[in-house]
């Protein structure tokens, strides 16, 4: 990490702190400041990252989505869904990415809780199939467009009682530095890559914005859909190993939350042989397994994205 990023976390860790001794001064008893402190209730654990990030220990902040989970499938406790009912803000992904959850979200909103929806802070873009279509929700894979969600997230914060104003505006630009020289990083390093190269395969439809941002091609996917809970039929299989040899792809990325049987399948029924990489796309790890934040996760892909497509280069 460069000296101006150990800067910027230093500043917001002084900007957290300070709204933490704001707490407890105001309390008498720093117990009873933690019980007193807003709820944010965050479905993913990628937005959870975000939001944690930008308020430290201000406020309550709880994940819905553990580490590793798919989030269009992951499911809520009894707990957790009558914690939602009463949480001060709910930070939803949206663009029907949290499948077995927006119905939970759906009736806090009913009871009067405030929702921030961050596909509605960005140019979604579609993903398209000879089958279906639909809006896709994985618009994290590009950094711009992440940045105008924290934007966004930031104006709701704002309305959150108990949150300090000043220290929230603080964190809020010191992670827009780090976003902004997230893009930088992956604007240089996929620039190795030569454009005969930026073609990419993965087990379903996610890196559309990624590729939006950096041009790349998305030759397919091995679930023709922007959902995991969709399933290929053998003449999407066929379809996508002719793409596949005509753009001589040497790699399948494969999220790490699914399995790697389906790209499996494509090599051993239609008879394409390809590497297969495994990456943390749509939910993050757990310490230490190389994702555990928003920003590593991003540069960890990217680094085996360059990897995998430079075999045979």
């Amino acid at each position: 990490m460069s000296s101006g990023r150990h800067t910027t976390r230093a500043r917001r860790i002084v900007a957290v702190t300070a709204v933490v001794a704001a707490a407890v001064g105001l309390t008498g008893c720093s117990a009873a400041g933690a019980d007193d402190r807003p709820l944010v209730a965050v479905t993913t654990n990628i937005l959870g990252d975000v939001v944690e990030q930008v308020v430290g220990e201000s406020a309550d902040v709880m994940v819905l989505m553990p580490p590793g989970a798919d989030p269009h499938s992951f499911e809520v406790s009894a707990q957790e869904a009558a914690r939602l009912r009463s949480a001060d803000l709910v930070v939803e992904n949206g663009l029907g990415l949290e499948e077995g959850v927006a119905r939970h979200v759906e009736a806090a909103a009913a009871d009067g809780v405030r929702v921030f929806t961050a596909g509605d802070a960005v140019d979604v873009l579609e993903w398209t199939s000879e089958d279906a279509s639909g809006a896709d929700p994985h618009f994290w894979t590009d950094p711009t467009r992440m940045t105008a969600v924290v934007d966004a997230l930031g104006a709701e914060l704002h309305e959150v009682p108990g949150l300090d104003d000043d220290a929230l505006d603080t964190a809020l630009g010191d992670y827009r530095d780090e976003l902004a020289a997230l893009d930088a990083d992956m604007t240089e390093a996929f620039a190795a890559l030569p454009e005969d190269r930026r073609a990419l395969v993965t087990n379903h439809h996610v890196f559309g914005y990624l590729a939006d941002r950096f041009d790349f091609r998305v030759i397919g996917a091995v679930i023709p859909s922007g959902t995991t809970l969709a399933s290929p039929s053998a003449a999407d299989l066929r379809d996508l190993a002719s793409a596949i040899e005509e753009a001589d792809v040497p790699t399948i990325f494969v999220d790490a939350s699914q399995p790697a049987r389906l790209a499996e399948v494509l090599a051993d029924e239609v008879d394409v042989h390809v590497a297969i990489r495994s990456l943390a796309t749509e939910s993050l790890t757990p310490e230490g397994e190389g994702a555990a934040t928003y920003l590593e996760m991003m540069r960890s892909n990217t680094d085996a994205i360059v990897d995998g497509l430079s075999i045979g280069n």
